[in-house]
C-alpha cells in the first residue's frame, strides 16, 4: 500500500496529528494509499507559506511565472502513464479517460500560460485636465482551491494554473475520495522547481481543512467545484471576511430532443454525456425530454445504446465504456433514485440494478414516463442512469427544462435554427449545446446559473475571477518644466 506526504512549503511533511486516512480502490473495494488526514494547524501552515511566497511571485513578470507553468506541463506530459493509472485506480476511472484528463491538464496549463502576455488593465478617460486615470489588474492574493473527486487531476488545473499566471499563491484541499493524484501532482511542482510555499497541497475532510480555508482571513479567493450544500457551507464561512468565492456546483442539465431532430446524433450524444466517468459529471445530460411524435424510436434507439455500454475494472478491462460508481454510498444513492421513481409510476426499459459481487457497479439505466414531480427529475443523480419525459411543443419543453433549482448546462437537438435560437435566449443556464455532447472548451466560459453557483472558469473571464482591479488618479503638472 503507498504511503503519501502532504505538500506544505515546498515540503513533503506529515500531518501535525501523525493520524492517516484511507483510500479505497472502489472497482476492488481494496485500500491502496494511506495518505494524512490534516489538521487546522496544516491548513493555517499552508496558508502562511503561500502568503509568504506570494509577495515575491507577484513581483516576477507574468512571463516568467509562465515559464514554471510550462516546466509543470511537460512533467505532466513526460508521466501520462503513470498518472492516468493512479486517477484510474483511486475513483474508477477507464484508463482511456484517466489519459484524457492528463492530456487535457497539461493543455490547459499550456493555455493558461500563454495569458502571461495577454491579460489586461486599462486607460480611463478623465474628467480632469492633466490626468490620467489607470486601471490595474492584480491578484486577490492567496487563493484556496477546493477539489472534488471526478476530475481530480483536471481541475488542479483549473484552480491552480490562472492563479499563478495572475501572481497568486494557492493551497488546495484534494478530495479524501481521490487525493493520490494530487500528492503526485506536488510532485512534479517539486520536480518543476517551483518556489516554495508557491502552491500548496493539505489531505484531510473538508469539514476541517475546507472549513479553515474557507474562513481564513489570508485567503483572498475561495475556489470550490462540489456541491450545492458543500458550496452554501464555504459561503458561509467565508461571509466573515467577504472573501471572495467562485462556485461550481450541482446541475441537472435537461437535453431537449425535437421532432425534426437527428436522432441517431442525439442519442449517440446523450449517451456519451451521461455514461462518460459513469455519469459522475456535473453537466452532464441528467434529464431528457422528447418530442412525442418520435418518442418510440427515440426510447428504442437509446435502450439499445445504453444495453451496449460496456463496464468493468478499468485497470483490468480496457475495452470498456464506463467503471465503478466512487463509493459504496454513492451507489446506494442511485439505486435509491431508481427505485424511488419506480415506486412513483416511472417504467423501467433497461438497467435498475446493481452488478457483480465487488466493486460499486450499477447498470446502465433508462427510465421512462418521469415527470418532473419526480425526485429523479429534480436532484441530480451521478450514475448512469437516464430519465426521460416527453413534451407537445417547444413552449412546453423550456418550461419543463427551466423548471428546476440548478442551471450549469443544457442541450438541444434540432435541425431549425429558429428553434436552436429560441433556445439559445430562453433556456436559463449558463450552457447551452446544440447537436453535440456536454463538454466544454478551455476557451469558454463555464459557469452556472441559480444553485449551480457562482463565478466560472476557463478562458478570460475565467482568468478575471483571480484578478481585482486598482485604480489610479494620476494628476501631472503639465506646465512643469
Amino acid at each position: 500500500m503507498k504511503v503519501y506526504e502532504m505538500y506544505i512549503d515546498g515540503e513533503f511533511v506529515q500531518s501535525s496529528s501523525n493520524e492517516t486516512s484511507k483510500v479505497i480502490n472502489p472497482a476492488t473495494e481494496e485500500f491502496i494509499s494511506e495518505v494524512p488526514k490534516g489538521t487546522v494547524a496544516d491548513a493555517r501552515r499552508a496558508v502562511d507559506a503561500a502568503a509568504r511566497a506570494q509577495k515575491e511571485w507577484s513581483k516576477l513578470p507574468a512571463i516568467e511565472r509562465a515559464k514554471f507553468l510550462k516546466a509543470i506541463s511537460k512533467e505532466i506530459r513526460e508521466n501520462v502513464d503513470h498518472l492516468a493509472r493512479v486517477i484510474s485506480e483511486e475513483m474508477g476511472k477507464t484508463l482511456a479517460l484517466a489519459e484524457v484528463e492528463v492530456n487535457f491538464t497539461a493543455d490547459y496549463i499550456d493555455y493558461t500560460a500563454e495569458w502571461a502576455r495577454r491579460y489586461e488593465g486599462e486607460i480611463i478617460q478623465s474628467d480632469r485636465p492633466n490626468e490620467n486615470i489607470l486601471l490595474f489588474k492584480q491578484p486577490v492574493g492567496v487563493v484556496a482551491g477546493i477539489l472534488p473527486w471526478n476530475f481530480p487531476f483536471f481541475l488542479i488545473a483549473r484552480k491552480a494554473a490562472p492563479a499563478l499566471i495572475t501572481g497568486n499563491t494557492i493551497v488546495l484541499k484534494p478530495s479524501a475520495e481521490s487525493p493520490n493524484n494530487a500528492l503526485e501532482f506536488a510532485k512534479i511542482v517539486q520536480k518543476a522547481g517551483l518556489p516554495r510555499g508557491v502552491i500548496n497541497f493539505v489531505t484531510g475532510s473538508g469539514s476541517v481543512i475546507g472549513k479553515e480555508l474557507a474562513s481564513n482571513p489570508n485567503v483572498g479567493l475561495v475556489s470550490l467545484t462540489g456541491s450545492y450544500h458543500v458550496g452554501a457551507e464555504v459561503m458561509r464561512a467565508a461571509a466573515e471576511n467577504i472573501t471572495k468565492v467562485s462556485l461550481e456546483l450541482g446541475g441537472k442539465a435537461p437535453a431537449i430532443v425535437m421532432a425534426d431532430a437527428d436522432i441517431d446524433l442525439a442519442v449517440k450524444s446523450i449517451v456519451a454525456s451521461r455514461v462518460i466517468n459513469t455519469g459522475q459529471v456535473c453537466n452532464c445530460a441528467e434529464r431528457v425530454y422528447v418530442h412525442e411524435d418520435i418518442a418510440e424510436v427515440f426510447y428504442e434507439k437509446i435502450v439499445e445504446a445504453m444495453k451496449q455500454t460496456k463496464s468493468g475494472n478499468p485497470l483490468v478491462n480496457s475495452d470498456i465504456d464506463m467503471g465503478p460508481l466512487i463509493n459504496k454510498g454513492s451507489l446506494e444513492a442511485v439505486e435509491q433514485h431508481v427505485e424511488e421513481a419506480i415506486a412513483s409510476g416511472a417504467k423501467l426499459l433497461t438497467g435498475g440494478k446493481r452488478t457483480g459481487g465487488v466493486g460499486y457497479y450499477f447498470e446502465p439505466t433508462v427510465l421512462i414516463n418521469t415527470n418532473n414531480a419526480m425526485r429523479i427529475m429534480k436532484e441530480e443523480i451521478f450514475g448512469p442512469v437516464l430519465p426521460i419525459a416527453t413534451f407537445k411543443d417547444l413552449d412546453e419543453a423550456i418550461d419543463l427544462a427551466n423548471e428546476c433549482e440548478y442551471g450549469l448546462t443544457s442541450s438541444i437537438y434540432t435541425q431549425n435554427i429558429d428553434v436552436a435560437m429560441r433556445a439559445c435566449n430562453e433556456l436559463k443556464f449558463g450552457e447551452t449545446y446544440i447537436n453535440r455532447e456536454n463538454f466544454e472548451a478551455i476557451q469558454g466560459f463555464h459557469a452556472g446559473w441559480r444553485k449551480s453557483g457562482i463565478g466560472g472558469a476557463d478562458g478570460k473571464h475565467g482568468l478575471e475571477e483571480y484578478l481585482q482591479t486598482h485604480v489610479v488618479y494620476l494628476q501631472y503638472n503639465q506646465n512643469r518644466k
